[in-house]
């Protein structure tokens, strides 16, 4: 579903999978800004969009689909360790 050049959905994604219990969205969102990968209000607008694309809950929370997906992301990333 997600494209091979859609690595910051793919980081969402995989950030929102491995958070802790008690880690908000908004939380994991600033820790990736704090990475300087994107700003908050960026990651903010592709979370928006993973939501559009069925791939995030509107609580925040990954969908079967978009757990999937985060689960491929994962991956791909160990693959380039």
């Amino acid at each position: 579903m997600l494209r091979e050049d859609d690595i910051e959905k793919k980081v969402i994604l995989l950030k929102l999978l491995l958070r802790e219990k008690d880690e908000s969205v908004e939380d994991a969102l600033k820790a990736l800004a704090d990475t300087k990968m994107a700003t908050l209000e960026e990651l903010k607008k592709l979370l928006e969009e993973l939501k559009k694309d069925g791939l995030v809950s509107k609580d925040g929370n990954l969908t079967v689909v978009g757990e999937s997906e985060a689960k491929k992301a994962k991956q791909e990333f160990t693959l380039w360790e």
